[in-house]
């Protein structure tokens, strides 16, 4: 390790001293922290071009103190005790000039984040949680993954030192448009394929070029968190279009929308998945005000019962449909690799804007998985899930008749989760929600989760729903979970007794 030591300069102090002096502050203000290896003398001192024995004066100094301690024969260290009373902060007077501080954009930001919380990444420590959206960690293609991994460094290590694409590695951009064609109808080519860090993403490259400020943005109500906060803070103003059973109804669409966000396949987070004629309705109202239509599809993967309707985007001809996916649900969201399939007019645009973040996604990742989609992996590894998904899905709504009869149980056609509907009377979500956490069961109402209810009302029904995701749980443990929350329940409402 090199320190940042500066001897340049007039000084009256000796060189000893000036070298004490700034590793001194470095271990007060926590640039050095306890337990840390110091560079050897005879290192720091080339480093320096001083003598050894300058270093060694300094090292001394500061043993004597306290900061440092020799550890024979491994070498001299920061000390444990070094740090006991935390670092030096720095002291800032209230209203003192800091160039950083950004004070109007940074009041403009927070003003927009008090409507619209943005929530951490769901960590839960509980140990049966039903969170929406996590697949199973258990049943990731550890070794299949592995073996691409090793293959792709053995063939072309070398794209690990070059930049690549910023819209993405072509050869998986290939394998997309070959899946998205096979399985959502979606006729596009690599060309209209852009690779992104995640559907999230793909909706901040896509604000940056379609929303400014004042424009209106319609969106499903409830919808997913993460793209209303996208949209309102580029300066969106939302407008709320309601959704029932059938998804969002294309005639309560405000003609004054000029984006509309959707998820057709299977509405986040109620589960409704939109009807064919209202698709069909959805882009004869986009093409008559001139709207442009944003379809994310992140759990269409997953149909149970029978065949899925085909995505929204393969019935656009006039290129009024953005479609998004991703593979955190299928895969893992620590792959950070989504993708958008975009009309001609935004894909050269959308390519300007992704070079602007991030250039391009990491090269290993993106070949592996072309490598994987392209030689029947992926759809052997997606068949598995849907078996094994299903299974889950039939056990938590067989176990949910069984101990919590009087939940009506809805959204289970597809996707990860489904949507319990609490009764009247009893517990609203945010009580079951706490009382469930109690016993170690994570259930989420829909607020605590990430969507978001715009312009709800005290008495609301959206106040007692709610979600609970089953991937990431087997039949066992969904079967565990429901138990402790029947007990936690069993107090405050009137349960049958169980066969």
């Amino acid at each position: 390790m090199q320190l940042p030591i500066q001897l340049d300069g007039a000084g009256g102090k000796n060189l000893q001293v000036r070298i004490a002096a700034q590793i001194r502050d470095a271990i007060l203000d926590g640039r050095l922290v306890p337990g840390m290896r110091m560079p050897a003398s005879r290192e720091l001192a080339a480093d320096l071009k001083v003598s050894r024995n300058t270093v060694m004066g300094a090292y001394a100094r500061l043993i004597a103190e306290g900061l440092i301690e020799a550890r024979e024969p491994t070498g001299t260290f920061v000390a444990e005790r070094a740090a006991r009373d935390g670092p030096t902060v720095l002291p800032f007077a209230p209203g003192a000039c800091c160039p950083l501080a950004g004070h109007r954009r940074g009041s403009r930001l927070r003003l927009r984040a008090e409507s619209h919380r943005v929530l951490p990444p769901h960590a839960s420590e509980l140990p049966f949680d039903f969170w929406v959206g996590r697949p199973d960690a258990r049943l990731f293609p550890m070794r299949a993954w592995q073996s691409l991994l090793v293959r792709m460094l053995r063939g072309n290590a070398r794209h690990l030192c070059d930049y690549g694409d910023p819209q993405g590695l072509r050869a998986l951009r290939e394998s997309i448009a070959a899946h998205v064609g096979a399985t959502r109808g979606i006729a596009t080519t690599p060309e209209h394929v852009v690779v992104t860090n995640g559907i999230q993403e793909g909706l901040n490259l896509l604000a940056c070029l379609l929303v400014a400020p004042g424009l209106q943005v319609a969106v499903e109500n409830p919808c997913y968190r993460g793209a209303a906060n996208v949209f309102v803070n580029h300066g969106a103003t939302l407008l709320p279009v309601p959704v029932d059973r059938d998804g969002l109804d294309p005639a309560r669409l405000p003609a004054e929308a000029a984006v509309v966000y959707t998820t057709p396949s299977h509405q986040y987070p109620l589960g409704a998945t939109l009807s064919l004629a209202r698709r069909q309705a959805l882009l004869d109202w986009a093409s008559g005000c001139g709207a442009v239509i944003v379809e994310d599809d992140y759990d269409s993967d997953f149909f149970y019962d029978g065949t899925p309707l085909p995505a929204l985007k393969s019935l656009d001809r006039d290129g009024q449909v953005i479609y998004l996916g991703t593979f955190s649900k299928s895969l893992g969201a620590g792959l950070r690799i989504g993708y958008m399939v975009l009309p001609d007019d935004l894909v050269e645009p959308a390519c300007h804007a992704k070079a602007l973040l991030n250039n391009c996604q990491p090269w290993l990742e993106q070949a592996a998985l072309a490598a994987f989609i392209a030689e029947g992996g992926y759809a052997e590894h997606l068949r598995r899930l849907r078996q094994l998904y299903a299974a889950r899905r039939n056990h938590l709504c067989a176990g949910l008749a069984q101990m919590l009869p009087h939940w009506g149980v809805d959204g289970h056609s597809g996707g990860m989760h489904v949507v319990a509907h609490l009764p009247p009377g009893g517990p609203d979500a945010l009580e079951v929600e706490e009382m469930a956490r109690a016993c170690g069961v994570g259930i989420y109402g829909i607020c605590s989760g990430n969507a978001l209810m715009l312009g709800v009302t005290d008495g609301d029904p959206l106040q007692r729903v709610v979600l609970l995701g089953y991937a990431a749980l087997d039949e066992a443990e969904v079967s565990v979970a429901l138990l402790r929350v029947r007990h936690a329940l069993a107090d405050v409402q009137a349960l049958p007794m169980l066969a």
